[in-house]
């Protein structure tokens, strides 16, 4: 069982800094992926950034030169650097992983039929 507890949420000013972390025990795990998805009321999931055990970085077109993804595996960390902040950004964050060879993921983004979810943490841009 993958344990995920995510950190770092809060409101901030539209162009303002965020940095979201999850600890998370997939780290254990030859294979993994790990990754950030938002959900904002009234709108569908959003996958917004993952970095697999191959080094395979993947980010959302939304957030893509404004959020940075990395980790450090011997904290069993991986953090989310939200940077130039807008009120589109709002939303649930929650830290998502899998233990799935890349093959059986079916993409870069980590799987949400044979993954894991933490119980998120609120981000909230204001104008």
């Amino acid at each position: 069982q993958v344990q995920l507890q995510e950190s770092g949420g809060g409101s901030v000013q539209s162009g303002g800094s965020l940095r979201l972390s999850c600890e998370a025990s997939v780290y254990s795990y030859i294979d993994y992926c790990v990754g950030w998805l938002r959900q904002a009321p009234g709108k569908e999931r959003e996958n917004v950034a993952s970095i697999t055990s191959d080094g395979i970085i993947t980010y959302a077109d939304s957030v893509k030169g404004r959020f940075t993804i990395s980790e450090d595996k011997g904290k069993k960390t991986s953090y989310l650097q939200m940077n130039s902040l807008k009120p589109e950004d709002t939303a649930m964050y929650y830290c998502v992983a899998d233990d799935l060879p890349r093959d059986s993921r079916g993409g870069n983004w980590c799987s949400q039929d044979f993954g894991y979810r933490g119980q998120g943490t609120q981000v909230t841009v204001s104008s």
